[in-house]
């Protein structure tokens, strides 16, 4: 069984990857156009080739990707390649980092430096008790 490629999931794809709203697709393609016409559009399998040139211009996408692209290949294809960051490059790096962990950290940081402030307060005192002694006698 052939697996049919759904143009107008395609364009909902593209158009929901681009950050665009349905209202401004509706908006570029004309006055009439709205969002609910692009919803129904958006369901439809197959696109006319002259609307499809209309939305390519609009989200500056060629026509062929929302004729030819298929979201299921395209992960088959993925899951059956890369399973485990096997590519080498990892574009989407995981920080593991604990806020908490962090914030602790940066709470022992300032103890020790407070400690550090005291001794040195401590030192300078007893520096000037000990001139204070010298002077009065």
């Amino acid at each position: 069984m052939e697996q049919k490629i759904h143009q107008g999931r395609n364009v909902k794809r593209f158009r929901e990857m681009l950050g665009i709203k349905q209202e401004a697709l509706a908006y570029d393609l004309g006055e009439d156009w709205n969002q609910k016409k692009i919803s129904m559009l958006e369901q439809k399998d197959v696109i006319e080739d002259s609307l499809l040139k209309q939305i390519s211009y609009s989200l500056k996408i060629p026509v062929e990707a929302f004729q030819n692209f298929d979201e299921e290949q395209a992960i088959n294809i993925i899951s059956n390649t890369f399973n485990d960051q096997s590519n080498g490059y990892n574009y989407y790096p995981t920080f593991n980092v604990n806020p908490v962990e962090k914030w602790i950290e940066a709470l022992e940081e300032i103890k020790r430096l407070n400690l550090e402030l005291l001794k040195a307060k401590d030192e300078q005192i007893k520096v000037l008790e000990k001139l204070l002694m010298q002077i009065k006698h």
